[in-house]
């Protein structure tokens, strides 16, 4: 897997419910690369810190081969890379083929696959619709958050190399469609409770569906 686009943002101020709030959302390419320190992308906008950015979510990345699915949904916006508000656009990443803890080479780094994205309001901003949030759940390829192990650049044309499967793990996908189901399923709790590549708050969440 290659990396075909670096993205970050400015703050963007937007209206919601006749508030103003700032958002990082509004990403586009960085022809320069990017820098992933452990918290954070260097530069990149990050305004609510209670949801984004920190040890666990410090890079978001998203596979270019699903934009195709969402510009027919959309035909009417300005499309470019960085689009979902991720940082990294991959040529092909294939949420069920990833799994919670394998660890990965990504240009001058060293990363840890952590989380799916969830979606939320900002998003149905962008996007001019809030039925882009169930759009994005029934479609189930959410892109990943990635934990910065070993920081550095990355840049277009980079590589995206799988460098440690983690044991006893579950795929982004799988782990995606367990958090919105309404019936969780226990042996994948089971298999990824005491995995350290998701953070404590996210596995005692699921710890009292066992």
């Amino acid at each position: 897997m290659k990396v075909v686009s670096t993205n970050i943002s400015q703050p963007k101020t937007i209206i919601w419910n006749n508030k103003k709030l700032t958002t990082g959302i509004y990403k586009t390419p960085d022809i320069n690369g990017i820098y992933l320190d452990k918290n954070a992308v260097k530069h990149d906008e990050v305004s609510d810190k209670k949801v984004h950015g920190g040890e666990f979510k410090a890079c978001y990345l998203f596979s270019k081969s699903n934009y195709e699915y969402w510009r027919n949904l959309y035909p009417n916006l300005d499309w470019n890379n960085g689009m979902f508000g991720e940082n990294i656009t991959i040529d092909h990443m294939d949420e069920t083929q990833i799994h919670i803890g394998d660890i990965y080479k990504l240009g001058e780094t060293l990363v840890q696959i952590t989380q799916p994205r969830e979606p939320c309001y900002k998003l149905g901003i962008k996007f001019e619709s809030q039925e882009v949030l169930q759009q994005f759940i029934n479609h189930s390829k959410p892109g990943t958050y990635v934990k910065v192990l070993e920081p550095g650049s990355v840049k277009t044309g980079d590589t995206f190399t799988l460098i440690k499967s983690a044991e006893s793990s579950i795929s982004i996908a799988d782990f995606f469609k367990l958090l919105y189901a309404e019936i969780k399923n226990k042996h994948l709790i089971a298999k990824i409770i005491n995995n350290e590549a998701l953070p404590l708050k996210k596995r005692k969440s699921l710890e009292r569906y066992l």
